[in-house]
């Protein structure tokens, strides 16, 4: 690291809020806002059977710098009660808002009951939030017999309208999980859906606009509202297609992309209800984690993109050739795998899962002899995905099924230790959803693409290009999937249909048509 990075880096460690009770006492007066400081809602996130993190930031002008405060403490109460009306408040408390965090609040609430259902809200001076729904996940020696959840990712504001997470709202889940590209980095065009504010961002307060653009949409925070979410993220929350300190764009040097990952990655965690230890250290932030929902499911959610090398080959399609099957590729980093397989071997979960951001079924998307692989995707990182799937195969871990977003369509994939042997036997399951808004409408007949990538792929189960989300379905025996997509997203008020159900059998890997 440059002694100007790293110099950077230390003014960032510099500013994260260690508050004393100096900071304390100068938030301890009532502050008069001028408007509503609750602009961008309230969210819940990191469940566990005796809390949650609950989630607000104080912007009265969000798409301002600062959000329209000045750089000062503001003091926050919060409470967290066992009704919706807020009558039985079982835990309450005071916190600060703090301008070196943006004014956001993470407060983990603990000595909770664990599976129920709670209500929270926040207070400042004379203004009230509204009231957020969460909930703590079972005890993990229990045994659930049902867990309802949905997944998505990639959300281009211009592109079309969140309407997804209209219907998502509707639906009784107990967690939400988002797989990356929450914002999108590029300048505001015209003659989209909507308009982007200002250029490509780069600076801290390019990315809060930015968020705060994103989380002003209705639809959005009525889904942050209604349950706990279990966020990761991919390239667009810094830049497209970054790989570690790498840029896509030529003539950016390491030292500029990290800078610039430094204002993503703490914009990112201002505006998530993340835990603490997610607090970045620079352009350093640790997002991979895992949780249990009793002896139901181990979640584990990756990090795909911050330690990972250099995608190979110039081209972004490529054959598996030397390049793409290099051991020294890696997506997850020798300390993010190692983790990994450590957290595998410790599961006592039914079904483990792996949250994730990029497909992880070797896909070969060119009919014909000419094979072409993403190589942004695991493809690109082949022996690495390999071996992993053979580590689920050796050492039997149960009910391995992985969520993936993307790549802006949805997908069912059947994995094996190498996708391109079909007759040796399926692995795992891998169930890759489309984008809430990127890419527009999309197109509402996929079967003849669908037909043509089998021919290519024999763990290819399912192919769709509408815009939606994936319901899932969880008990002990088995795992249902629900392709739920939008008719339209350029639109207001689009009906939602599901497209198609796939269902794995606890103890038979692979999905079959349900």
């Amino acid at each position: 690291m440059s002694r100007r990075l790293f110099l950077a880096s230390a003014a960032a460690l510099a500013t994260l809020p260690w508050v004393a009770g100096r900071s304390l006492a100068a938030a301890g007066r009532r502050f008069s806002f001028a408007s509503d400081p609750f602009t961008l809602g309230v969210a819940s996130g990191d469940p566990t059977s005796s809390g949650v993190v609950i989630w607000t930031r104080l912007a009265p002008k969000p798409l301002e710098p600062g959000g329209g405060l000045a750089p000062e403490v503001v003091e926050v109460a919060w409470e967290i009660a066992s009704d919706d009306a807020m009558k039985h408040v079982v835990r309450r408390g005071t916190t600060v808002a703090t301008p070196q965090l943006g004014h956001s609040v993470h407060v983990e609430v603990e000595g909770l009951e664990p599976d129920r259902w709670y209500w929270y809200r926040f207070r400042s001076g004379d203004a009230q939030s509204p009231v957020g729904r969460t909930r703590t996940v079972p005890d993990p020696s229990s045994r659930p017999e049902l867990l309802r959840f949905a997944f998505a990712s990639c959300q281009n504001y211009e592109q079309g309208l969140f309407t997804a997470y209209e219907h998502m709202a509707k639906d009784e889940l107990d967690l939400i999980f988002h797989l990356g590209d929450y914002i999108y980095e590029y300048g505001g065009r015209d003659n989209r859906v909507r308009k982007h504010l200002g250029n490509e961002i780069a600076s801290l307060d390019d990315y809060r606009i930015r968020h705060a653009q994103y989380r002003s949409d209705p639809l959005l925070q009525a889904a942050h509202l209604r349950c706990p979410w279990f966020v990761t993220w991919d390239d667009h929350e810094v830049d497209n297609n970054y790989a570690n300190n790498i840029s896509e764009e030529t003539g950016v040097s390491s030292d500029d992309l990290l800078a610039r990952r430094a204002n993503g990655y703490q914009a990112y965690y201002e505006m998530m209800p993340l835990r603490a230890s997610s607090i970045p250290r620079g352009p350093n932030m640790q997002l991979y984690r895992k949780a249990r929902y009793g002896r139901l499911a181990e979640l584990l959610i990756l990090d795909t993109r911050q330690y990972r090398t250099d995608q190979p080959n110039d081209d972004k399609r490529s054959d598996l050739n030397e390049n793409a099957l290099d051991p020294r590729n890696t997506m997850l980093g020798a300390e993010q795998e190692g983790w990994l397989k450590a957290a595998l071997l410790e599961s006592t979960g039914t079904w483990n899962v792996l949250a994730q951001q990029v497909m992880m079924g070797m896909v070969d998307l060119s009919p014909g002899d000419d094979d072409r692989y993403s190589m942004d995707q695991w493809p690109g990182y082949a022996h690495e995905r390999m071996k992993l799937v053979e580590f689920l195969a050796e050492r039997r871990v149960p009910n391995p099924v992985v969520l993936t977003g993307d790549i802006h369509s949805n997908w069912v994939n059947n994995l094996r230790v190498d996708d391109r042997k079909p007759e040796t036997p399926v692995i795992a399951t891998e169930f890759v959803g489309t984008s809430i808004s990127s890419g527009g409408n999309g197109t509402t007949d996929s079967a003849q693409r669908l037909e043509a990538l089998k021919t290519e792929n024999a763990g290819l189960k399912f192919y769709n290009n509408q815009r939606g989300y994936v319901r899932c379905t969880v008990t002990p025996k088995t795992w249902k999937s629900d392709y739920i997509v939008v008719e339209e997203v350029t639109k207001p008020g689009a009906p939602a249909v599901n497209k198609g159900s796939f269902v794995v059998e606890a103890g038979k890997p692979g999905a079959e048509v349900a």
